[in-house]
């Protein structure tokens, strides 16, 4: 003989009934943000270092090359270069603040890798 069974409603057990299983929500969770923005905020700002170390090697090495138009011109590009990702990544740093971060939109995206691929070329440009 099969003791009671539980009461099922259209869709099944509901959220109150014993049969082990866990209460459906029916509200938004909020969002436990975690390490996980500080993680983001501090990539950015170890890629601004870096990108900063890296247009002063460029402004070095066009001063130690000596000041020909070329040199100085890619010097100051790589140093436009570091100030447009420096701007990318502010607004980047400062978007992680909110309780659900958007996404990195692709324009900036876009502008960011475009930058870093600027330094490089002049520093590369530089470096011959």
């Amino acid at each position: 003989m099969a003791g009671p069974q539980p009461p099922t409603g259209p869709h099944g057990p509901g959220p109150d009934d014993p049969d082990g299983r866990e209460p459906v929500a029916h509200e938004p969770v909020s969002r436990d943000p975690g390490l996980q923005p500080e993680r983001t905020r501090l990539a950015w700002r170890r890629t601004t270092l870096a990108c900063a170390v890296a247009a002063s090697l460029a402004a070095r090495q066009a001063l130690h090359n000596g000041t020909g138009p070329v040199s100085v011109l890619c010097a100051v590009f790589a140093v436009l270069a570091w100030l447009g990702f420096l701007g990318v990544a502010a607004r980047r740093i400062r978007a992680m603040t909110a309780p659900r971060p958007p996404a990195l939109s692709p324009r900036a995206a876009a502008a960011a890798a475009g930058c870093t691929l600027a330094l490089v070329a002049f520093g590369a440009a530089l470096a011959r």
